[in-house]
């Protein structure tokens, strides 16, 4: 009869030790050492940024640092191709109002204003890729996800799943693919289902309209709000995780081991190229997805013409009557149709929403966040209840793809889309409660 050993820890995190263990007294006969090992300055740095109760707070401070860089410097580079595609527009629409008016209504309307309000979001992206480039490039990503590791294994989630989550920041697609390297099938599943809770680079357009419109743009507070939008969904992608690892995948996390890179300065040319790699597929988007999309909601903005060519555009539109249609919805969060209509059309790619506003409001992209605050859409509270919504509810299409090629299963795939709007409905329910509980409006 065989026994059965308790041996009170996970086999796996045992055999890992012992693993290290046996490497060391390897090296010890193996290796002669001159004079004892002093304290270097990546040991210095390390007792600082992986210090258990410092670690997480200084994690969260440089997220923050990141985004108030972006906004800071990414100013100036989007007033500068506001500025152009407002002039490009009015040269489109003197050219050919007279005597093409369709035409004129298409390229002044939607080329130059709806896909340049989004375009006009190039430079907080890819400043938000550099930053993140020269934290990797550092070495200090490598000991977020170790200081990370130790609430995600007690919560459920697995210490490799930090990587598709940092993925995640720049596209979820990539990200989701990323979950390839765990091991673990339920570490897996989890990872996917929480990763379209990371905020990606085409929701931040989103925030920064909205932040601006209601905080003021470039402003601190509008950073802020940005920034509170990446921890919301950290910290709802934790909770589900820790949801699921009770519910439907039951068990503990795999152990994770991670190797430690030594601190080091990115160079230019590296954080550049990183920048680019990740930025590249913004730009490939806007003149595929984005611009297709842009020129339905153009067309179903303008038609029937013979209704739309006088007075009130937008209300005698095709458009226009799929929002009050669908308004109802969302008329207690404060939102009008136009939101609706936006969300509606943010599932296929959420760039979409900003310039969805554009084509809705009669702008470019050069004045749609005056008109949202002149047309009086968002209030503070009502604003982030809408940023909020945004992160959470459905990805976008080609994401939604991504889950039902890793997971191979149409049960899970429409799951994670049932899950996730249900979660924004109620999240954004709860910030516009608890606001007004507050005395917020």
């Amino acid at each position: 009869m065989s026994k059965i050993w308790d041996l009170g820890e996970d086999p796996e995190v045992i055999l890992a030790e012992r693993r290290y263990e046996a490497i060391g007294k390897i090296l010890e006969t193996a290796v002669r050492k001159e004079a004892e090992k002093k304290t270097t300055f990546t040991d210095m740095l390390d007792h600082v940024f992986l210090h258990k109760l410092l670690g997480i707070p200084i994690f969260l401070a440089l997220l923050w640092a990141v985004f108030q860089f972006t906004f800071a410097f990414s100013e100036p580079f989007m007033v500068g191709i506001e500025r152009s595609f407002g002039w490009l527009g009015g040269l489109a629409a003197a050219g050919l109002g007279a005597k093409h008016p369709h035409l004129a209504s298409f390229v002044a309307d939607g080329i130059f204003g709806g896909l340049g309000s989004v375009l006009v979001f190039v430079p907080p992206i890819f400043l938000l890729f550099l930053a993140l480039a020269v934290l990797e490039g550092s070495g200090y990503l490598a000991r977020a996800a170790f200081v990370m590791d130790r609430i995600m294994y007690k919560l459920g989630l697995h210490g490799r799943s930090f990587i598709p989550m940092m993925c995640g920041f720049g596209c979820n697609i990539p990200a989701i693919m990323a979950t390839r390297s765990i091991e673990n099938e339920k570490d897996r599943m989890i990872t996917i289902l929480v990763n379209p809770l990371i905020s990606c680079g085409a929701r931040l357009p989103v925030y920064v309209l909205i932040s601006g419109v209601v905080f003021g743009f470039g402003s601190g507070a509008a950073g802020t709000a940005v920034f509170s939008m990446y921890v919301l969904g950290i910290v709802l992608a934790i909770v589900m995780a820790l949801v699921f690892r009770r519910t439907l995948f039951k068990g503990r996390p795999a152990p994770f081991v991670l190797e430690l890179p030594r601190y080091a300065v990115p160079t230019a040319k590296s954080a550049v190229l990183h920048m680019w790699e990740r930025g590249k597929w913004f730009l490939i988007r806007a003149g595929t997805v984005i611009f297709a999309v842009v020129v339905v909601i153009w067309f179903l903005s303008v038609h029937p013409w013979a209704a739309t060519e006088g007075g009130e555009i937008i209300e005698a539109s095709y458009v226009a009557a799929l929002g009050h249609f669908i308004e109802p919805v969302f008329a207690p969060f404060g939102w009008d149709w136009r939101a609706g209509v936006a969300i509606v059309f943010g599932f296929l790619a959420k760039e979409v929403v900003v310039a969805t506003y554009a084509l809705l409001l009669g702008t470019g992209e050069e004045a749609v966040g005056d008109a949202l605050v002149s047309a009086g859409v968002f209030t503070p509270l009502t604003g982030l209840a809408f940023m909020a919504f945004v992160l959470i509810y459905v990805p976008c299409v080609a994401t939604i793809g991504a889950i039902w090629r890793e997971t191979n299963s149409l049960k899970w795939t429409v799951f994670s889309m049932a899950y996730l709007t249900v979660l924004a409905f109620v999240v954004a329910g709860l910030i516009l409660g608890v606001g007004r509980l507050l005395g917020f409006s």
